[in-house]
């Protein structure tokens, strides 16, 4: 189940990858891949804790 919803979460992240490579180098900051693999795994714990709290609210709701 979490393999599935950090596949489904780096979909979102590659889905926005253009517009944030767009940002940085407006700003001056060349994109690599050795460089946003550290930003891809705080997103990915991110929105791991997002989903979670989500999902216990919803648990809660039914209640």
């Amino acid at each position: 189940m979490q393999n599935d919803k950090t596949m489904e979460f780096m979909q979102i992240a590659m889905k926005y990858m253009p517009e944030a490579k767009e940002e940085l180098e407006k700003a001056g900051v060349e994109l690599s891949l050795e460089m946003i693999q550290p930003f891809m795994t705080l997103f990915t714990k991110v929105m791991t804790e997002a989903y979670e709290m989500g999902k216990a609210d919803a648990l809660k709701e039914k209640e």
